[in-house]
Formats: C-alpha cells, sequence, structure tokens
C-alpha cells in the first residue's frame, strides 16, 4: 500500500513537534522572563552605589612619575586612567611588556606604585559599594573561574566579597584595579539560567552563534512549515478540489 503524501507530513510534523517542543516552551518561559523583570534589579543597579566623584582641585603628580616608576619596562601604555578607590585617588595604568598587559595602580598624588587589593581593602570597596549596610558573610580570592561561573569573562585575580542580604548579593572586586567589576545575585542567576536555556550555549551560556542554537531554528522553522502544509492538505476544501480535479 502507497502511504499518501498527508501521512508523511503528518509523521515529519509530529516527530519535529516532539523534539522542538519543549525546547519552543523553554523559549517561551525564558522570554516571558526577560520581560517581565527589571533589568536594572537583575544587574544589582538598584544596589549599587558608586563612588564619589574626585575634586578637581587635587593636585597630582605628572603620570611620567609613575611610568618611570614601573617594575617592568613599558612596551606601550594602553591606557591611563584616575580612578577613587576609598575616596582616593590613584593612576591606574595599563601597559603593554612582552606581549602582556599589566596594571599598576599609583597614588595620583605622590606616584608611589601601591600593591594589589588586599582583603580587607576589598571588603571596604564592596561595602562602600552596597546601598544599605549588610554584614560581610564571607570572603574569598579568585584566580580562575569556569564557563559557567556567575563571574566569567571577568579581570581576574579577583575578590568575591558575599553578603548576608535578601538577594544573596555577591560583590566582586578586581584585586589590580580595585574597580568593582560586578554584583550577583539571585535574580540574576534565574535569569543566567534561562539565557542559557534560551540561547542553547551549554558551554558557555552567552555564544548566541552556536551551531545547536542554529540548527533548532532551522528544524523550527521546517516544523511550522509542515504544520501549514498539513493544514492545507487535510483540509476538506483541499481535497474536494483533488477529487474534482
Amino acid at each position: 500500500m502507497i502511504k499518501s503524501k498527508h501521512f508523511y507530513i503528518r509523521r515529519a510534523h509530529r516527530y519535529l513537534g516532539v523534539l522542538l517542543g519543549l525546547q519552543f516552551l523553554l523559549w517561551t518561559i525564558s522570554g516571558l522572563y526577560f520581560s517581565w523583570t527589571n533589568i536594572d534589579e537583575i544587574h544589582g543597579d538598584l544596589q549599587h552605589k558608586h563612588p564619589p566623584q574626585l575634586s578637581t582641585s587635587s593636585n597630582f603628580v605628572s603620570p611620567n612619575m609613575v611610568l618611570n616608576a614601573l617594575p617592568e619596562k613599558a612596551d606601550s601604555i594602553h591606557q591611563i586612567t584616575i580612578v577613587s578607590i576609598l575616596q582616593a585617588p590613584f593612576y591606574s595604568i595599563q601597559y603593554f611588556s612582552g606581549n602582556k598587559i599589566k596594571i599598576v595602580l599609583a597614588d595620583a598624588q605622590t606616584g608611589k606604585i601601591r600593591p594589589a587589593i588586599n582583603k580587607n581593602e576589598a571588603i571596604a570597596i564592596a561595602s562602600e559599594s552596597f546601598i544599605g549596610l549588610p554584614s560581610v558573610k564571607s570572603v574569598e580570592y579568585i584566580t580562575a573561574v569556569g564557563n559557567h561561573n556567575e563571574y566569567r569573562e571577568k579581570p581576574l585575580p579577583a575578590w568575591k566579597v558575599s553578603f548576608n542580604h535578601e538577594s544573596n548579593t555577591n560583590v566582586y572586586v578586581a584585586a589590580s584595579t580595585g574597580k568593582v567589576e560586578t554584583f550577583r545575585n539571585n535574580k540574576w542567576r534565574t535569569f543566567d539560567l534561562l539565557w542559557m536555556f534560551h540561547t542553547m550555549d551549554y558551554n558557555g551560556r552567552d555564544n548566541i552563534n552556536n551551531w545547536v542554537l542554529r540548527a533548532f531554528s532551522i528544524f523550527g522553522i521546517v516544523t511550522v512549515i509542515s504544520g501549514f502544509a498539513l493544514f492545507f492538505v487535510s483540509s476538506k476544501r483541499f481535497k474536494k478540489r483533488k477529487i474534482i480535479g
């Protein structure tokens, strides 16, 4: 018995629907979460207190004084900025030495190069940047992270300062610059998990050009097309025209 096109279209649509149904559900759930949540709250911006601006009346030494005191010969200068660390001005100098980028901090008023941020300074910086007065729960020095870590693709080493707060917020402070790199809280973690399901990047979560996502997108189009085809070949009007013809 020769099976009709109707049979094969229905079968293809059914199996593609089973294969893609769960992923479509995840896309819908994640899309709803993304559109119904406050992105500023997810990023921790509502908890983040930025440091005060530096005074223009401050007496800063020339950056050349710092460059002459670098611990290693600088092949080229990448960037020089003035930053505020615990309300004190510092030069943050990024330079290339031996094809590697290096970062040093120097007191902008004396030119003296200072060591990397220590534990107590990291706690003070993180606490100063957090709105409110939550207590510190734990402090961790991080030198490496995995692809799924909440601090992935950020400067290392860094200090992870965890607070006793209802949002379970971690504040990450870069050891080389003293900069508060990011806030991570429960809502961000939920967002990150759903983002992984949405992009289908199960290796690093942030690559939207992965082949799994591309393949499922193509299968999704095929499923929709097969659904339209099934509708037309199943319609009474289409069958009637076929019989008349």
